[in-house]
């Protein structure tokens, strides 16, 4: 089967709106959270979020297309563009270069958990403010569906082979990585894009989010509400935004002369089978993802240098995580680096598997391992011989890195990262 390796990535998150500022984020430890200021949060449960800051969508998208489309896709749109430019694949005006890609052997498989929730909210408070006459806007359902983000890249750069969405949940992203690496893998394609992006603080996720009693409600201090792995951690916080990532064979990425940043070495899915939205306790279907990702990459617990976990601050998602790693790696979990960026980012739904999988292709190119920051109290039920990474960067050789996202449902993905050589 064909290799597949990775020649562009982008990021858009609430610590940076590019790659080079991502990693910087990263690096220096810095919390992207803060009071809400896309709606008046005051009478909400939860006031803060991480969101993007000084973005404008249209440096990158045309503002008549960019009025049309919903928050996540133009954030799909604008890390693509990045991805396909760092990959190599258009020119100054983002166009494809001519012979570049063979159209028909090239897609895009996105992921969105909830997709455009902002149109949809939108066009519901128009209709319940008015006098009852159903007068919606003729692109509310085009803006409101998931497979839009998939469908608009594929546009925008004439991919004809694969196009389509993945949904589920918060582990849509990996899904979403892993089939686009399949159709690559067994020759189906030549250049795929993929990865996430998830645009919903909006009054109906806070609001439901709270209303399962999910958010952390840490208003007096916003920037250090996320806490993976903290005795005090009372719920995530919501983020949004979005990370793109090109995949090519290693055989076509070598025969136009690409710069080649990493290779995907494995994947693997599993089920908790459980509850609609607590974990396993003991990890059961964690665990299994990470071993049959390994299984597939030809990877020992040994060589995993580093996993970003999913690590969402939640008091029963975070031990139960732990616990599987070390069910996974045995003794080796003490040997290898932990960390949650979304300590950070926030957590980013659908999209939180594609920019903490750019996190571990960073770790791989620059040799360090990000952070998991706000950490005060040791929690007891953790293993305190568990290297996380506390507060921190760690310079360090990264040679694999491993992607958790786990959603409810019981989905749990696990991706294997590898540095890549001929």
């Amino acid at each position: 089967m064909n290799r597949v390796v990775i020649t562009g990535i982008g990021a858009l998150t609430a610590i940076g709106n590019s790659v080079p500022e991502y990693l910087e984020g990263l690096r220096r430890g810095r919390s992207g959270a803060g009071p809400i200021t896309q709606f008046d949060a005051e009478q909400f449960k939860t006031q803060f979020a991480c969101e993007v800051k000084d973005w404008d969508p249209t440096t990158r998208v045309d503002k008549r297309e960019a009025r049309r489309q919903d928050r996540y896709t133009l954030m799909a749109l604008y890390t693509a563009d990045e991805a396909m430019r760092m990959a190599g694949l258009v020119d100054e005006e983002g166009n494809v270069l001519s012979g570049a890609v063979d159209p028909d052997r090239a897609g895009c498989i996105w992921a969105s958990g909830i997709g455009g929730l902002r149109s949809l909210e939108e066009q519901i408070e128009i209709f319940e403010g008015g006098n009852g006459t159903p007068r919606y806007n003729p692109f509310m359902i085009p803006r409101m569906i998931a497979n839009m983000g998939a469908g608009h890249i594929s546009m925008r750069y004439n991919l004809r082979g694969p196009s389509y969405a993945t949904v589920s949940a918060c582990a849509s992203a990996g899904h979403a990585l892993a089939s686009a690496a399949d159709d690559i893998r067994l020759g189906r394609a030549d250049v795929m894009i993929t990865g996430g992006s998830e645009g919903v603080i909006t009054k109906t996720a806070i609001g439901g989010f709270n209303s399962m009693k999910a958010l952390s409600t840490r208003n007096d201090d916003p920037a250090t509400a996320s806490r993976p792995y903290d005795a005090d951690r009372d719920g995530f916080v919501l983020g949004e935004g979005g990370g793109a990532i090109v995949l090519e064979s290693l055989e076509h990425a070598q025969a136009r002369g690409a710069t080649i940043i990493a290779e995907i070495a494995g994947y693997a899915a599993s089920s908790d089978a459980y509850h609609i939205s607590a974990p396993h306790p003991d990890g059961a279907g964690a665990k299994m993802a990470m071993l049959n990702a390994m299984k597939y990459a030809g990877v020992a617990p040994a060589d995993v240098d580093y996993i970003n976990t999913h690590g969402t601050s939640t008091p029963l998602g975070d031990t139960a995580e732990l616990k599987a790693i070390q069910l996974a790696f045995g003794e080796d979990a003490y040997q290898l680096h932990i960390s949650s960026t979304k300590s950070m980012t926030g957590h980013l739904l659908g999209a939180a598997a594609a920019i903490e999988s750019i996190a571990c292709i960073l770790a791989i190119q620059h040799n360090f391992v990000p952070p998991t920051i706000n950490h005060f109290t040791d929690d007891p039920e953790i293993d305190p011989k568990l290297q996380l990474t506390f507060n921190e960067a760690v310079e360090r050789p990264v040679d694999v890195a491993l992607s958790n996202t786990f959603g409810f449902g019981g989905h749990n993905s696990a991706t294997i990262f590898r540095r890549f050589t001929p």
